[in-house]
């Protein structure tokens, strides 16, 4: 039997591969081009990828199918004729009885079919749209490109559509108080489709007690969506005809921003406890009661739901397993897990302590609004879900998730409305870094390979958060990383670290090697993770994203002794197998294997391209981008 804590590597790999394939192939032909005109078209299949910063767990879910009707009054305004057989879960080991493909209809006959693929390297069409016509194919690629999802299908399927239950069945013998408190949830949207949020309205009405939903508030930030206009105002009429007074929109006047939004669903919310979702979901049967539950034990929880995967291209639902809500260096979130002592309870139903949550989010009003809400001063997107974590834990409250609480989110394929997210991200972790993470805030600064002095980045006012910190009496970060997320290990021994150059050609910098990851290389430099450089006073030098989390391993550069090739190698693997991981180097200076004595350089190969070598030592010098404790200069950069 596999360990427990072994679980959740092995499809967290397989998803790292699959979008790594998916990014590879996206790239290809623009790199090769740019290869073909530096005339370094070489053997190597290393190829540039976005920063990947982001590890999820891929899991499949079993089937349920139940056929549902459309209702006459909730008809899409596109007024199609809207005719779905069945719709289609995932089962990971053997199909449901009664299941079938789901498909959309076409309304050409069949000597109508499409002649031509449209777009064959979509992501939509991959599993897909095979019976589209060429017009319809063009309309769904189209809402698609605008979406990052498939509105197309989404446009047919129908809003009270069922989705398998994914709790435990243990979670179905549990009972709850008659005197729950009341509920208020807020949807977050911007420049959804319409479908979409209609969707996450009706499963909320038809999955929540009627005794226990007061509020349902839109708050739509600043979206450019005109169905989301007069049309949107159509919809909330006809809900509060049927339901009087349950749903309130609010509307910005100018893009606020993620945390921003939140705050104002927060501030116009009238019941106990509030649930703060993404427009996105589609809530699960059960999905109320454990919140408002935990919460009545114990104002002061944060709680998050249990996630599992709307895929964007068909709809069909896919089960997560538990795991609890992390994040890495850089404070993107991701999933980690299951924490031993939850194990030790014996329990399935038991609420699991967590370092964080990923945004969706539910809490006791009044006390959400005590601790500081969300910080205002976030901007757009990224951050706030690890910012709003790490107040509640130092501050005296606790993020839990709950087993028995499960919500289906559906995940873009991109972002269209913001194609480059970095700028806020980073500008985001800083500021958190500032006010929450003391004496380790270098490790964010490291991790976005930023200046730690003079950094450029204007994180905004923290004057106030941190007038809130100490009136609150908020514990250090120091505490935190002991007490709640001991798996976050930082480095206090880096002195250099960024893009690494030799002074032979300043154009080219030294990085990892995607498809295997233990080939160091020269590439031409840029700013993906994959050319950090890390060098420790105690000599060892990382190359690629800093990890630095407990259990798993950064890469070291290896001298393995022998041949002229130098390697990447796990650090602590290395160590183990008594490999050469330890390096003299200064600024402007050689790099020398402090065993071997070899230096490494570059030379260049057959093909006339720059390569990396260990050779006996020459004149060749190295640069690193920044320094820090005073190493190798007097100024730190």
């Amino acid at each position: 039997i596999m360990p427990r804590r072994n679980v959740l590597k092995i499809p967290c790999i397989a998803l790292a591969l699959v979008i790594a394939t998916n990014v590879f192939l996206a790239f290809y032909t623009k790199r090769t081009l740019q290869k073909l005109i530096w005339g370094d078209l070489q053997k190597q299949l290393h190829l540039p990828l976005s920063e990947w910063n982001r590890t999820v767990i891929e899991r499949l879910s079993h089937l349920e199918v139940d056929l549902q009707n459309l209702k006459e009054s909730m008809k899409l305004a596109m007024k199609q004729e809207e005719n779905v057989d069945n719709t289609v879960e995932r089962v990971k080991y053997e199909e449901h009885p009664v299941q079938k493909t789901l498909k959309v209809k076409a309304s050409e006959t069949k000597e109508h079919k499409p002649k031509e693929i449209l777009f064959p390297d979509s992501q939509l069409f991959r599993q897909w749209g095979e019976d589209l016509s060429e017009a319809q194919q063009k309309k769904a690629e189209d809402l698609f490109q605008e979406f990052g999802y498939n509105v197309y299908l989404s446009n047919q399927l129908p809003l009270n559509r069922t989705i398998p239950d994914t709790r435990d069945s243990r979670c179905l013998q549990k009972t709850y108080s008659s005197q729950l408190p009341s509920l208020g949830v807020i949807l977050i949207f911007m420049n959804e489709a319409l479908s979409i949020i209609q969707r996450a309205i009706t499963s909320i009405i038809n999955r929540t007690p009627t005794q226990l939903l007061k509020e349902i508030i839109l708050v739509d930030d600043f979206s450019s969506n005109g169905e989301l206009k007069a049309h949107l105002d159509e919809k909330i009429k006809l809900y509060n005809q049927k339901y009087p007074g349950l749903l309130k929109i609010i509307r910005h006047t100018k893009r606020k921003g993620l945390a921003q939004a939140r705050n104002t669903g927060r501030e116009v919310a009238t019941a106990d406890v509030i649930a703060i979702l993404d427009a996105h979901v589609e809530v699960n049967v059960g999905w109320a009661e454990p919140i408002l539950a935990r919460i009545q034990e114990d104002r002061t929880v944060i709680v998050s739901p249990v996630f599992d995967n709307i895929n964007f291209d068909t709809f069909e639902l896919d089960k997560y397993a538990l795991a609890v809500d992390g994040f890495n260096w850089k404070l993107w979130c991701r999933y980690d897990p299951l924490p031993e002592a939850w194990f030790d309870l014996h329990d399935v139903t038991a609420p699991i302590k967590s370092p964080s949550i990923m945004g969706i989010l539910a809490a006791n009003r009044i006390f959400l609004g005590e601790i500081g809400s969300l910080d205002g001063g976030m901007l757009v997107y990224g951050g706030e879900n690890v910012e709003l974590s790490l107040r509640v834990w130092q501050c005296g409250g606790r993020v839990e998730v709950l087993p028995c609480s499960r919500i289906a989110h559906l995940e873009r394929n991109h972002k269209p409305y913001a194609l480059d997210l970095s700028v806020a991200l980073k500008r985001n972790a800083l500021r958190v870094a500032e006010i929450w993470m003391d004496e380790y805030k270098h490790m964010v600064y490291l991790a976005w390979n930023i200046p730690i002095q003079n950094s450029g980045i204007d994180f905004g006012d923290i004057s106030s958060r941190m007038a809130l910190r100490k009136k609150l009496k908020c514990k250090t970060f120091d505490w935190y990383l002991k007490n709640v997320y001991p798996s976050l290990k930082p480095i206090h021994n880096i002195v250099g670290y960024g893009r690494m150059k030799n002074t032979l050609d300043e154009n080219l910098c030294l990085d990892q090697e995607l498809v295997s990851g233990k080939t160091l290389i020269m590439f031409y430099c840029c700013k993906r993770s994959l050319q950090n450089v890390y060098y420790h006073l105690t000599g060892e030098l990382y190359v690629g994203p800093l990890i630095a989390e407990a259990n798993i391993d950064d890469h070291c550069l290896t001298d393995p002794g022998d041949g002229e090739k130098p390697t990447l190698e796990p650090c602590s693997k290395a160590a183990q197998n008594r490999l050469h991981i330890y390096w003299d180097f200064k600024p402007g200076r050689a790099v020398m294997n402090r065993a071997t004595k070899r230096c490494l350089e570059m030379k260049k190969d057959t093909l006339g391209t720059y390569v990396p070598v260990l050779q006996n030592c020459t004149t060749q010098a190295w640069t690193i981008q920044y320094t820090m404790q005073n190493w190798g200069q007097t100024n730190i950069q």
